[in-house]
């Protein structure tokens, strides 16, 4: 088999194993389907471009997040987002999930967090990463990884009064070894 045949099969095996949990994180980070398929998109066709430089193939996962990351950022920098406007028709809705469900509302309080907060909580408590690897992914430091879940945390809890009887059982909790 070729070098660029080699290197082609690889990344097939990579992206098929890991691009569910790859839109899974986009679309927690986006809160929207259709920008996360983007952003994975994007993503992927980066990780290709630079495939033959990744040589800790280890890192492959914090690579196309972060680039996940900054994609999501730049977004609304781009002049064709400034040139969307409102309209009067609604766009098709997916069927809603079950009302009332702990899940559905914790995540309604999430996507209300500030971009670089939901980042935060994304990577740390739905991805499971520990704070110097979300550090690493949104290039910034542990401190600022710390800060920003702090006051995430902070503004879900104050935000959740309706949520205080299942506030036991939610997700957000760091990892065992960080506590």
């Amino acid at each position: 088999m070729g070098d660029r045949a080699q290197r082609d099969a690889e990344f097939s095996a990579y992206m098929e194993a890991r691009q569910a949990s790859l839109l899974r994180t986009a679309y927690l980070i986006s809160g929207d389907r259709h920008t996360a398929e983007d952003l994975v998109q994007t993503a992927l066709a980066k990780l290709y471009l630079a495939w033959d430089r990744v040589e800790d193939r280890g890192s492959l996962d914090g690579y196309v997040r972060r680039v996940i990351v900054n994609e999501n950022n730049s977004l609304w920098r781009r002049p064709f987002k400034r040139r969307e406007h409102a309209t009067d028709q609604l766009p098709e809705r997916a069927a809603a999930a079950a009302p009332g469900g702990r899940d559905d509302a914790l995540w309604e309080l999430v996507q209300t967090l500030p971009k670089k907060q939901r980042a935060a909580v994304v990577l740390r408590y739905y991805e499971e990463l520990s704070e110097a690897e979300t550090a690493e992914v949104l290039g910034i430091s542990v401190g600022t990884v710390k800060s920003q879940a702090s006051r995430a945390l902070a503004t879900l809890r104050g935000s959740a009064h309706h949520l205080a009887h299942h506030s036991q059982h939610t997700n957000l909790r760091p990892r065992e070894e960080e506590r």
